[in-house]
């Protein structure tokens, strides 16, 4: 690996006029003590940085480029899209079919409204679930990321895990009080929290696999008694699918768990790499928003053409199950490998896993929440990635964060991860 001379000069320009010299925290690379390398361009599986460098890409942008990058039909959507003008604010044909291929995949989304990140679906989500239910307490849980809107930054996985922040300032205690936190996979948890409380909750909201602590995966039954619960109560379920959606399965979660939500929030893939996020779930709630009911949500840039192209095209080339059950199997290729590897050399770890995602913890024992995952050693992820960024492995600079996989991590790059780990292990 060439060093990151071009790539740290570039960083202590941004520094002066960027707080941290990032726009999103985690790329400050803070937790792994070192100045990130900048990106110039990608290419499949492959990035490549200022400085010359080749790595293989395991962030994938933080999960939307499933097809790898610049994916040849994603490009040319993206290109005929911008061709014909970049933003309208008007009705488009291409959204409503990409609504429509998403209410295809998902049988359970009725209705879907596109807004333009994560954080805007969730948070219109969570403004749609109060109006709906007239009950204003939202449960969430520890670890789960859900955006950076006011209500859901308690016990946040995903940067704020990775800096050790429980909570952010400027946030008034009157919007946090709103939200009731509780650990992963606690159900009963849950369950006492509903028995006190159960006639103010207006939803729970859930990631069906964690994936911003790290991927951690519901336990038996967990899913399953949400939805029986809200239910019981006449709460809203809603899975925040940002990360799992079109990823782990072509229906998404439900697919894989066999659980309908009452809402589903929608992004990263959906967008196929450009910025959208989406809500969609049943039509008597959906109806709620304006100019249908009186929960308001807009958006200028809400539908906008490029990213709709982008997401359509990506949907489309994801229609093939096959492509599915071959990411899985490179998922578990990769996840055995690292395994094997860790275990040769005698370094305790952790990997859970689930198709196109994975996460491997420097601990003893079982990760199935943020308490057993905050019990990893930092210190030697810390090595282990440095390590494995020297051997032109792109990782997640964070131990908090899951690893992904495209379409294009293939055989023969699975195989060159594993080399590159083989030799990263020699500095731990």
């Amino acid at each position: 690996m060439k060093s990151l001379k071009i790539s740290s000069e570039l960083f202590q320009r941004a520094k002066a006029v960027i707080p941290g010299g990032v726009n999103s925290p985690v790329r400050a690379y803070q937790s792994v003590g070192m100045d990130p390398p900048f990106i110039t361009r990608g290419e499949g599986p492959y990035l490549f940085d200022a400085d010359g460098n080749r790595y293989i890409d395991y962030v994938l942008s933080w999960g939307p480029m499933i097809l790898g990058h610049a994916h040849p039909k994603v490009v040319a959507a993206v290109q005929q899209a911008a061709a014909h003008g970049t933003s309208f604010g008007a009705p488009t044909e291409a959204e409503v079919e990409l609504a429509e291929l998403v209410c295809k995949r998902m049988p359970h989304v009725e209705m879907l409204r596109l807004v333009n990140s994560g954080t805007e679906a969730v948070m219109t989500a969570a403004r749609l679930a109060r109006g709906f239910t007239q009950r204003d307490l939202l449960v969430k849980f520890d670890g789960c990321y859900h955006g950076h809107s006011d209500g859901f930054l308690v016990k946040a996985g995903s940067g704020l895990a990775t800096g050790g922040i429980p909570a952010s300032r400027g946030v008034p205690a009157s919007i946090s009080a709103a939200t009731h936190s509780l650990p992963y996979n606690d159900f009963e948890a849950v369950a006492r929290l509903f028995e006190k409380r159960g006639a103010e909750i207006a939803a729970v909201i859930v990631e069906p696999v964690a994936a911003n602590m790290g991927v951690v995966l519901p336990e038996s039954g967990f899913l399953e008694g949400l939805r029986d619960l809200t239910q019981k109560y006449e709460a809203l379920l809603i899975f925040d699918e940002v990360i799992t959606g079109f990823r782990i399965a072509r229906g998404g979660a439900s697919e894989v768990f066999g659980v309908i939500p009452d809402l589903v929030c929608l992004g990263k893939i959906l967008g196929g790499g450009l910025p959208i996020g989406a809500v969609g779930g049943k039509t008597e709630i959906m109806q709620n928003l304006a100019p249908l009911g009186d929960v308001y949500q807009a958006g200028t840039l809400s539908g906008n053409p490029i990213s709709v192209a982008a997401g359509l095209a990506t949907l489309q080339e994801l229609n093939d199950p096959d492509l599915y059950v071959a990411l899985k199997l490179q998922t578990e290729r990769l996840a055995e490998g690292l395994m094997h590897e860790f275990q040769r050399v005698k370094v305790p770890v952790q990997i859970n896993r689930i198709t196109g995602l994975l996460t491997v913890y420097f601990t003893t024992i079982l990760v199935n929440d943020l308490t057993s995952a905050s019990q990893c050693n930092t210190d030697k992820f810390r090595s282990f990635f440095r390590g494995m960024l020297s051997n032109q492995i792109y990782l997640p600079p964070s131990p908090f964060e899951a690893w992904f996989l495209s379409t294009l991590h293939n055989e023969t790059v699975i195989e060159e991860s594993l080399k590159s780990q083989h030799t990263a292990l020699k500095s731990i």
